[in-house]
């Protein structure tokens, strides 16, 4: 396959998804929004992906780049028909591309979080074949509000009820994130606004020990990327 990759951070890049794609011999196409990589042309691709990022939509205005991302997700996902996985970010932008809506969070969702399967879930191609509760990771101060026509939420918890959706047959989009590696904790921490939410949902104790946290569940977050990653490939091939 042909992928192309939104990025909107360096350190948040597909991870374990993407040592799965380079395996099976995908050719991976990345473009670094924030740092003002153009989109390229659409044609060619076989699946859109798009990555997590500090950013929030309502500042699509002030992020020119933003809503060429939006616009292209709309061509790519409405238009064209073709297979999309969106992750945190990615994910509230397939709702904003579509016509919903995307807001702040009573308080931000960060670290590991049991996210349950909903009915729709069970039947969906991709999160039938994962458990009905999933361990997962999460760093989140915003969700989706409003569904767009067509959406079907997959999986939820008290925290967020849209915590994955489906629109149509073919765009997947889930909050938390499943392509973690062993750095992943450390290298967001980096991250001003990364490190503000950590503190602010875990405090200053439990935030400095969240890679210790982590690290006995990446056997698992890995075993979840394979088998997503596997139905997701089934799900196109169909």
């Amino acid at each position: 396959m042909n992928i192309l990759v939104f990025q909107h951070l360096a350190v948040e890049h597909p991870g374990t998804l993407r040592d799965l794609w380079a395996a099976a011999g995908h050719r991976l196409t990345t473009v670094e929004l924030d740092a003002g990589e153009p989109i390229p042309p659409l044609s060619g691709f076989d699946l859109m992906v798009a990555m997590g990022g500090p950013q929030d939509l309502w500042q699509k205005d002030e992020l020119p780049w933003m809503r060429a991302e939006l616009a292209a997700i709309r061509t790519w996902v409405a238009d064209l028909g073709r297979p999309y996985l969106g992750i945190c970010l990615g994910h509230q932008l397939l709702a904003e591309a579509l016509g919903g809506r995307v807001g702040p969070m009573a308080a931000p969702e960060v670290g590991l979080c049991e996210v349950r399967r909903t009915a729709a879930g069970a039947a969906d191609p991709i999160f039938g074949q994962l458990p009905a509760r999933l361990q997962s990771f999460q760093w989140h101060g915003a969700e989706i509000t409003i569904l767009p026509e067509g959406a079907v939420v997959l999986a939820e918890n008290a925290a967020c009820g849209a915590q994955a959706i489906r629109w149509g047959r073919h765009a997947w989009g889930m909050q938390f994130h499943i392509e973690i590696t062993e750095t992943t904790v450390a290298d967001w921490q980096q991250i001003p606004a990364y490190a503000e939410s950590l503190r602010a949902a875990l405090g200053e104790a439990r935030a400095a020990g969240l890679a210790a946290e982590v690290a006995p569940h990446l056997g698992t977050f890995r075993a979840t990327a394979a088998r997503m990653n596997a139905a997701l490939a089934a799900a196109m091939a169909g």
